[in-house]
């Protein structure tokens, strides 16, 4: 029987993961998505949408298709779906991986300060300028919304859910971005400071750039922590290598 790769993706990782497993001759790779993604890109082999239940539906899952390996690449912040994936195969003893993009680290000229939560970063605004440019996804927005006193410009993917605050500005655009376009979205809305999950990879990173050169304050989401005992890898190749697989 062809060995069996689940990803749970949604991600550039998972999608790359899934185009490497299935150049590899009698692999066969299913890729799991949320579904909070209205047009996800093409992935090579299978996919599935939706949710498994909890770490029981997930296991269950695992054991009923018959899988050999668990691949999580969601994002990083899917603090519960990876919490749920690494519950799963403790269960039903399948090897698990985690695929993370390396995160992002402050460099000379940087004015960085580091939160573990969106609450935190609400709190730090008031000691800002009143405009912020909030690019930490559609979903959370709830942590700002008693900040009536900012104008917050959010940028995100796909439209945000409510509860938001009182005076928001909403821009929907994905990425990849350039460090000039960024740097005009920063000037012609006049931002202050820009508040940011560290995601990491090359994407978004521009952001980051283009706020260090005009000296602007920037507060970033620390990463939640992954599960303990969870091993982490940052690529593709690492996972391949990981399974005993080499280039194909």
């Amino acid at each position: 029987m062809s060995p069996h790769v689940l990803i749970l993706g949604g991600t550039t990782e998972a999608r790359e993961l899934a185009a490497a497993l299935t150049a590899h001759p009698g692999v066969r790779v299913t890729t799991s998505l949320a579904g909070r993604v209205t047009r996800p890109g093409a992935l090579a082999g299978e996919v599935r949408v939706g949710g498994f239940g909890g770490p029981t539906g997930l296991a269950d899952w695992l054991r009923d298709q018959h899988v050999d390996a668990l691949v999580d690449a969601t994002h990083p912040f899917a603090e519960k779906i990876t919490a749920n994936a690494a519950l799963a195969a403790a269960r039903t003893g399948v090897p698990a991986l985690v695929l993370r993009r390396p995160g992002w680290h402050p460099g000379p000229g940087d004015r960085w300060y580091p939160v573990a939560s969106l609450p935190e970063a609400a709190e730090l605004l008031p000691r800002f300028g009143p405009r912020v440019l909030l690019t930490t996804g559609r979903l959370g927005l709830s942590a700002f919304a008693h900040l009536a006193d900012r104008h917050f410009v959010v940028r995100a993917v796909e439209p945000p859910e409510p509860p938001m605050p009182p005076h928001t500005e909403v821009l929907v655009a994905r990425g990849p971005f350039t460090v000039a376009d960024e740097r005009v979205l920063l000037r012609e809305n006049l931002i202050d400071v820009l508040v940011t999950k560290d995601s990491g990879g090359a994407a978004t990173a521009a952001k980051l750039t283009a706020a260090r050169e005009l000296g602007l304050p920037v507060v970033v989401v620390r990463r939640p922590p992954l599960p303990a005992g969870v091993t982490a890898v940052t690529d593709a190749a690492g996972v391949l290598g990981r399974l005993g697989l080499g280039p194909a």
